[in-house]
C-alpha cells in the first residue's frame, strides 16, 4: 500500500466535533428514554467530515450502547431506492456478491427472528424488492400487484413496520449519507419515515447546503423531532491536532513549519488537511524510504509543493500528478459514471488500437497493463474496488472521491466523450445477468443519448420506466417515461401508445391529474389517427375514470360510452366488461340505481364467462353497494356475502377486508351497530395481520361510527384519532378527510363544538384539495349541521343555511338524487326546528317543500327513513382497489 493510501485509510480520532457529537448523543438518549423517534440532519460543504462523523457515531452506538445501526447512502446514479438497498443490505449483512439463495435465506431468518411467524413471506417479498431479491408471491402481494398505488403504499408501510418491530428489540439508528446525491424515490421514502416512524429510533442524515436550497421544506419534516446541525471549519487548535495525527509518521515528529503551511492553507477544512498530506507525499516533502516505515521530511522541497487553496484545487492537483496512461484510464472511468467495470475500460482502451492478427494470449498484454494501473490507482486512494458487482463476471470499481470524477469529466474533450459513450453503450448492450435490470436499461439509455443514438436511447428509457413501474418506483418511472417519450417523438407510434398509457397510470399515482389527462388524450389522438379502436377505448376509459373521480360526471359518461362502443367494435370482451362496470359505478354515484344495476350485471355475466374470480367478486361487491343504497337490504347482503365467499376461496385478503367493511356498513344502515362492529373487528384483524395500513384506516373510520351509534363516544373518538394518524402517515387525503368528518360528528355528539368545528373545516379543505365533489357535498352538509348546533355561536344561522344550499347545489350538479334528498332533509330539519326562522314564512314554506321532496325520493328508492345520519359520507369510506 502506498503512503498516500495510508493517509486516506489510517484511522484518525474525531477531532473538533464535540458539540455535534453532543447533539447526536442527546438525540439518541431522548429516542431511547422516551421511545420516540428523533432526527438529526448534518449539513456542510464537501470535505467537512460529515461521513466521518456519521461513521464514528454509528460505531459508538454499536460498541457502547448495543444499538443496531443501518447504514444507507446514495446508490448508483440510476438506482431506484438505492439508499434503501444499501440500508437493508447493511442491516442484514447481505452484499451484492452474495448468492441469491444465500441472501434469501439470511433475509428470511432475520425477518423471522424479528417478527416471529407473522407475515414473514409478505415482508420478505417487499423488503427483498428493495435489494433486487425475488421471493415467491403470497396472496397479499399477488393482490397488491393488481393495484400499483396500493402496492407502493403497502411496501413503505411494511418497511416502516419492520424497522419499528426491530427497534422494539433494541434501539435502532438509521443513517442516510449524501442526501444531495440520493435518488428521488429514496428521498420520498426517507421523507415518509421522517414523518411517520415511531419508537426508539434515531435517524441521522447528511447533505450539502445546496440540497436544502433545493428542498427548503426538508428541515421542517418530522416537526419538533428534527434537529439540524451545521458542520463548519475546525478551529486552529483542532486543525493542528488533526494534522499532527495525520503526520504522526514523520521521523522526529512533524516540523512546525510543515504544520503551519498546511493549517494556514486548509482554513479548517478536514478534507483539505488530508489532501495536504497527499500533496506533501507527491512532492516528496515527505519521503517513505521503506514501505510502512517513518517519513523523512525534506523542508527544502516545501516551497515547490503547490498546496491546494480549495477542495476543488486539491482535486485538480491530484489529477495533474498522474501519468498520461493513468489520466486516460480515469477519463474512461469517469465517462462511465459513478461505477465502472474493468472489461469496459479495456474496450475503451482499444478504441484507437488495431485488432491483432491473432487474438491469442500475447495479444492480452493490454489487459495486464490495465490491471496494473487499476491496482496502483486503488493503492494510491483514487479508486476503490467493490467487493461485489452489478455483473457477476466483472470487477467493479468506483471513484474514491466523487469530486475527482467530476473534475476528470469536466477536463475531458467533448468529442472524445461522445466516442466513449458509444463504446460504453455497445459494451452494456451485450452484457447479460445484471442484478438490477432497471439500472442496466437506464445506464444503456443514458450512454446512447450522450453518444447521439437518440432512437435507441428512447427505447432504453421506456424499458427502464416499465421496470421502475413494476417495482412501484413512481418518481423514477415518471423520469424515465418523460425522457423516453421526448426522445422517441413520432418515430414509433405503437410504442408511444403503450408508453403514454403506462406513464399516465404513473402520473395518476403521483396525483398529477392534469398531466395524466394530457397523456391519455395524446394516447387517444394517436389511436384515432392510426385506426386502433381498442387502444382508443383504453384511453377513453382512463380519461373517464379521471373525470368521474374528480366529480365531472357528464364528461366521464361520454368517455365511458365512447370506450364501450370502441371495445364492442373489436369484440374486446374484457374491455367491454370493464366499461359496463365503470358506467355502473358512475350511475351509482349519481343515484341512478336501476340503471347502475343493469350495467353492473352485464359486467358480471361477461366476467363469469372469462372466469376471472377477482373481477367477478369486484362486480358482486359493486352490485351489493348499489342494492344497499337502493334500500334492497336482502339483495345487498346476498351480493356482498357472495363476493366475500369468492374472495375467501381465492385467498384475496385485501378483498376480504373490503367485503367485511361493506357488510358492516350495510349493518349500520339497518341500525345494527353491534353486528357491524363484529364484522369490522374481523376486518381490522385481517388488515392488521397483513400489515395493510390503508385498509386499517378505512375500517377504523367505520368502527368509530359504530361506536358512536352505540353511544361509546370516548372509544369512537379514540379510534377515529388513530384512523386520522394512519391517514396522515400514508398521505391518504381522501380517507383523512373522511376521518376528520367523522370526528366532527363525534365531537358534536359530545358537545365539544370547537373541536367539531376545527375537524369539519379541515375535512372540507381536504375534500376540496382532492377535487371530489360528492365528498365535498357531504362535508358541506355536515358543516351546516355543526354550524346549526352553535359551533360558531349565535348569529351564524345564515351560514348554516348557506352550507346546506351549497351542498344541495353540488349534489344536483353531479346528479345524485339520493344525496340531494339527504341535504333537503338536513336543511328542512334545521329550519323547522330553529327559533330563528319560526317567523319567516317564506323559508318555512321552502323547508316544508324540501322535506316533502326528500320523502318522495326516499320512497321511490324504497328507503322510508335512512337509519344512518343524514351526514353520513357518500360514498362511504371506500377501500381503494
Amino acid at each position: 500500500m502506498s503512503a498516500s493510501a495510508d493517509v486516506a485509510q489510517a484511522p484518525t480520532a474525531l477531532v473538533g466535533r464535540d458539540e455535534e457529537l453532543s447533539v447526536l448523543r442527546r438525540s439518541y438518549g431522548e429516542a431511547v428514554e422516551r421511545r420516540e423517534t428523533r432526527i438529526v440532519g448534518l449539513v456542510g460543504p464537501g470535505g467537512m467530515g460529515k461521513h466521518r462523523l456519521i461513521r464514528a457515531f454509528g460505531d459508538e452506538l454499536q460498541s457502547r450502547h448495543g444499538a443496531r445501526t443501518y447504514h444507507g447512502g446514495a446508490g448508483h446514479e440510476s438506482a431506484t431506492y438505492g439508499a434503501f438497498s444499501r440500508l437493508l443490505r447493511s442491516r442484514f449483512g447481505i452484499t451484492e456478491a452474495s448468492e441469491p439463495e444465500q441472501a434469501r435465506t439470511i433475509l428470511r431468518n432475520e425477518v423471522s427472528a424479528v417478527l416471529g411467524d407473522r407475515r414473514v413471506g409478505d415482508v420478505c417479498v417487499f423488503l427483498g424488492d428493495f435489494m433486487g431479491l425475488d421471493f415467491p408471491e403470497t396472496p397479499l402481494t399477488r393482490a397488491a400487484t393488481q393495484d400499483p398505488a396500493e402496492a407502493r403504499l403497502l411496501q413503505r408501510a411494511v418497511l416502516k413496520s419492520f424497522i419499528e418491530a426491530d427497534a422494539a428489540n433494541r434501539p435502532v439508528c438509521l443513517t442516510f449519507d449524501a442526501l444531495h446525491d440520493t435518488d428521488g424515490d429514496s428521498l420520498e421514502l426517507i421523507e415518509y419515515l421522517y414523518e411517520s416512524l415511531k419508537g426508539p429510533i434515531l435517524i441521522v442524515s447528511s447533505a450539502r447546503p445546496h440540497f436544502l436550497s433545493k428542498h427548503p421544506e426538508w428541515t421542517s419534516l418530522g416537526g419538533g423531532r428534527q434537529r439540524t446541525v451545521e458542520l463548519g471549519p475546525l478551529g486552529e487548535e483542532d486543525s493542528i491536532e488533526l494534522l499532527s495525527e495525520l503526520l504522526a509518521r514523520c521521523r522526529g515528529g512533524p516540523p512546525a513549519r510543515l504544520i503551519e503551511a498546511a493549517v494556514s492553507m486548509a482554513g479548517g477544512t478536514p478534507g483539505l488537511l488530508k489532501h495536504s498530506v497527499r500533496v506533501f507525499l507527491d512532492a516528496r516533502v515527505l519521503v517513505e524510504d521503506t514501505p510502512g516505515g517513518p517519513w523523512r521530511v525534506d523542508l527544502e522541497r516545501l516551497t515547490s509543493a503547490r498546496l491546494p487553496l480549495t477542495v476543488e484545487d486539491a482535486v485538480s492537483l491530484r489529477i495533474a500528478a498522474l501519468g498520461a496512461p493513468e489520466r486516460r484510464l480515469l477519463e474512461h472511468a469517469a465517462a462511465m459514471g459513478s461505477v465502472f467495470w474493468r472489461s469496459a475500460l479495456l474496450a475503451l482502451g482499444r478504441i484507437d488500437r488495431d485488432a491483432p492478427e491473432y487474438w491469442n494470449e500475447e495479444a492480452q498484454g493490454d489487459a495486464l497493463v490495465l490491471k496494473k494501473h487499476l491496482a496502483s490507482l486503488v493503492e494510491r486512494d483514487y479508486l476503490l474496488r467493490l467487493p461485489d458487482s452489478t455483473f457477476s463476471d466483472e470487477a467493479e470499481y468506483v471513484f474514491k472521491h466523487n469530486l475527482e470524477r467530476e473534475t476528470v469529466s469536466r477536463l475531458t474533450p467533448s468529442a472524445s466523450l461522445r466516442r466513449y459513450h458509444q463504446t460504453i453503450a455497445d459494451w452494456l448492450a451485450q452484457k447479460d445477468g445484471s442484478r438490477n435490470p432497471e439500472e442496466h436499461c437506464a445506464m444503456l439509455a443514458r450512454h446512447l443519448e450522450k453518444a447521439g443514438g437518440l432512437g435507441r436511447a428512447a427505447y432504453g428509457y421506456l424499458e427502464a420506466g416499465d421496470k421502475a413501474r413494476e417495482h412501484f418506483a413512481a418518481k423514477r418511472a415518471d423520469e424515465y417515461y418523460r425522457r423516453g417519450l421526448e426522445l422517441l417523438g413520432a418515430a414509433d407510434a405503437r410504442r408511444r401508445l403503450d408508453a403514454l398509457h403506462d406513464h399516465g397510470g404513473v402520473l395518476v399515482l403521483l396525483g398529477r391529474t392534469d398531466d395524466a389527462l394530457n397523456a391519455f388524450r395524446e394516447m387517444l389522438a394517436i389511436a384515432y389517427r392510426l385506426g386502433l379502436p381498442s387502444k382508443g377505448g383504453a384511453a377513453h376509459s382512463r380519461i373517464g375514470r379521471l373525470y368521474r373521480d374528480t366529480g365531472s360526471f357528464g364528461p366521464a359518461e361520454q368517455h365511458f360510452l365512447t370506450a364501450l362502443a370502441l371495445f364492442q367494435s373489436t369484440n374486446d370482451v374484457r374491455g367491454v366488461a370493464s366499461c359496463h362496470d365503470d358506467i355502473g359505478r358512475l350511475l351509482w354515484i349519481r343515484g341512478e340505481y336501476k340503471s347502475a344495476l343493469e350495467e353492473m350485471k352485464k359486467s358480471l355475466e361477461m366476467r363469469k364467462e372469462l372466469g376471472d374470480g377477482r373481477s367477478i367478486a369486484l362486480s358482486l361487491n359493486n352490485i351489493g353497494l348499489v342494492w344497499r343504497d337502493h334500500g334492497r337490504v336482502l339483495k345487498a347482503r346476498d351480493a356482498l356475502e357472495s363476493a366475500l365467499q369468492i374472495r375467501r376461496e381465492i385467498g384475496d385478503p385485501l378483498g376480504i377486508v373490503e367485503s367485511l367493511n361493506e357488510l358492516a356498513e350495510l349493518a349500520l344502515d339497518q341500525g345494527e351497530p353491534r353486528a357491524a362492529l363484529e364484522l369490522l373487528e374481523e376486518a381490522h384483524a385481517t388488515a392488521a395481520d397483513i400489515g395493510e395500513h390503508n385498509r386499517i384506516a378505512a375500517v377504523l373510520i367505520n368502527i368509530g361510527e359504530a361506536c358512536q351509534r352505540l353511544d361509546q363516544l370516548p372509544r369512537a373518538i379514540e379510534v377515529l384519532l388513530r384512523a386520522e394518524e394512519l391517514c396522515e402517515e400514508l398521505g391518504d387525503k381522501l380517507h383523512l378527510a373522511e376521518a376528520k368528518r367523522a370526528l366532527a360528528n363525534a365531537y358534536l355528539a359530545r358537545g365539544e363544538l370547537k373541536k367539531s368545528r376545527d375537524s369539519i373545516k379541515r375535512s372540507v379543505d381536504l375534500f376540496g384539495q382532492v377535487r371530489s365533489k360528492p365528498h365535498l357535498a357531504v362535508a358541506l352538509r355536515t358543516l351546516g349541521e355543526i354550524t346549526a348546533a352553535g359551533a360558531w355561536g349565535d348569529g351564524h344561522e345564515y351560514r348554516a343555511v348557506d352550507y346546506f344550499l351549497r351542498s344541495i347545489a353540488i349534489c344536483k350538479e353531479i346528479g345524485n338524487e339520493m344525496e340531494v334528498a339527504k341535504s333537503y332533509r338536513a336543511f328542512s330539519t334545521y329550519v323547522e326546528g330553529s327559533p330563528h326562522y319560526q317567523n319567516n314564512a317564506e323559508i318555512m314554506r321552502e323547508a316544508q317543500k324540501l322535506s316533502f321532496m326528500a320523502d318522495e325520493i326516499f320512497a321511490r328508492h324504497r328507503i322510508d327513513n335512512p337509519s344512518r345520519p343524514a351526514s353520513s359520507a357518500y360514498p362511504p369510506p371506500r377501500l381503494p382497489r
